[in-house]
C-alpha cells in the first residue's frame, strides 16, 4: 500500500539534485548549474543519503563517483523526472513556433554533417527560436565490437543528449528507435588518384589508407573483411572525425573508406571522387534514438519527428553505371 506519509518527506528537488550531481560528477559544478552553493548541494545529498540509506556518491580527487546503488537509481530517477516534466508540460503544450528550447543531438559527424543542412532548413521554417547543440559521438573502442556505441546510449539515459543518431540495428527495451536510412561505405580520394582508374581489390590493399578512429587504433571493419580473405592494408594515418578525413584526402595520395552520403554531400567541395568499396559489407541502419521516458516530452517527440523528416527526401546515390572515380551527382 502506498505510504503517503513517507512520500511526503521526499522533496522533488532532491531527485533533481541527484540527477545533476550524477551527470556532472562534481559537487561544485552541480551547484553552479543549479544556482546553489556547494554547501546546499552537500546538505541535499546528506538528506538523500539518509532517505536511501546509501552514501550515493564517493569523493575522489577529481570530484565524485556514484556508488552501485546510485548507478542503479539513475534510470528510474530520470524516468520519474521525465514523467513529472510531461505532467507539468500539459499546462503549456510544446509549440515549436514559439518555443525557446535548446536540444542536444549526439551523432558521429559522418551522420550529423549530412543531417545538419536539412535540419536547419526545417527549423528556419517551423521553429526559429529552437537552438541545437551537436555532440560528436565516436566509439573509443573498435567499431567492430558490440559495445562500440554504448557511450551514446549512456548519454541518453543521463539526459546529456536528447536524441542520438547511431548505426545500431537493435536497442534495449528502455529506448525507442526510429529508422532514418541505411548507410554503406565508398572509397574516397582526390581527383586524379591512381586508384580511381583501377579500383581493384589488389590496388586497394597496396594503397596507403586513412582511417577514422577516435583512439588512433589503426583497425576497423575493412581490416576485419580483408583478414577473412588473408589480406591486409597499411593504415598510414588515423584522424578522429569524418570531416577531418575529407580535408586530409584533398592534398594526399591516401584513400579512405567513408560513408556514402557524407562523400556525396561534402566530397565535391574538397575536390574528392569516389569508387565502390572492393570488399562488401551489409549497410548500417542509421537510427534516431531516445529513451522511452524522454519521448514523453512533447519537445523531444517533435525533435525525433523532425530528424526523421530530414532523411525522407535524401535518397542515397549509388555508383552503379558510373565510371570508376566519377564525381557524385
Amino acid at each position: 500500500m502506498l505510504n503517503l506519509a513517507h512520500l511526503s518527506r521526499i522533496d522533488l528537488n532532491l531527485l533533481i539534485l541527484f540527477s545533476v550531481v550524477l551527470e556532472e560528477g562534481h559537487v561544485t559544478r552541480a551547484a553552479k548549474r543549479l544556482n546553489l552553493t556547494p554547501s546546499a548541494v552537500s546538505h541535499g545529498l546528506g538528506r538523500l543519503r539518509r532517505l536511501l540509506n546509501d552514501p550515493l556518491f564517493l569523493r575522489t580527487p577529481r570530484g565524485v563517483v556514484p556508488t552501485d546503488r546510485a548507478s542503479d537509481l539513475a534510470a528510474p530517477v530520470a524516468e520519474i523526472l521525465a514523467r513529472v516534466g510531461s505532467v507539468i508540460a500539459t499546462a503549456a503544450p510544446f509549440d515549436p513556433s514559439t518555443s525557446r528550447r535548446r536540444f542536444r543531438i549526439g551523432a558521429p559527424d559522418g551522420a550529423s554533417a549530412v543531417l545538419l543542412e536539412p535540419l536547419f532548413a526545417r527549423l528556419r521554417k517551423q521553429a526559429l527560436g529552437i537552438d541545437i547543440g551537436l555532440v560528436h559521438l565516436m566509439p573509443e573502442q573498435p567499431i567492430t565490437t558490440g559495445q562500440a556505441w554504448q557511450q551514446g546510449l549512456e548519454m541518453l539515459e543521463a539526459r546529456a543528449i536528447d536524441v542520438a543518431v547511431l548505426p545500431l540495428r537493435e536497442v534495449p527495451l528502455r529506448f525507442v528507435a526510429r529508422s532514418l536510412y541505411e548507410e554503406d561505405f565508398v572509397v574516397a580520394m582526390r581527383k586524379g588518384h591512381a586508384f580511381a582508374r583501377n579500383p581493384s581489390l589488389s590496388a586497394f590493399c597496396q594503397a596507403g589508407h586513412l582511417l577514422v578512429s577516435l583512439s588512433g587504433d589503426p583497425h576497423g571493419f575493412v581490416d576485419e573483411a580483408l583478414a577473412k580473405r588473408g589480406l591486409k592494408r597499411r593504415v598510414v594515418l588515423t584522424v578522429p572525425s569524418f570531416m577531418m578525413a575529407l580535408a586530409n584526402l584533398t592534398s594526399s595520395d591516401l584513400i579512405a573508406s567513408l560513408p556514402r552520403r557524407l562523400v556525396r554531400h561534402h566530397g565535391p567541395r574538397f575536390g574528392l571522387v569516389a569508387a565502390e568499396l572492393p570488399v562488401k559489407r551489409k549497410p548500417d541502419p542509421i537510427q534516431a534514438i531516445t529513451t522511452k521516458a524522454a519521448l514523453m516530452d512533447a519537445g523531444v517527440s517533435w525533435l525525433m519527428q523532425v530528424v526523421a523528416e530530414c532523411t525522407q527526401d535524401k535518397p542515397t546515390s549509388r555508383l552503379r553505371g558510373q565510371r570508376p572515380g566519377r564525381d557524385f551527382p
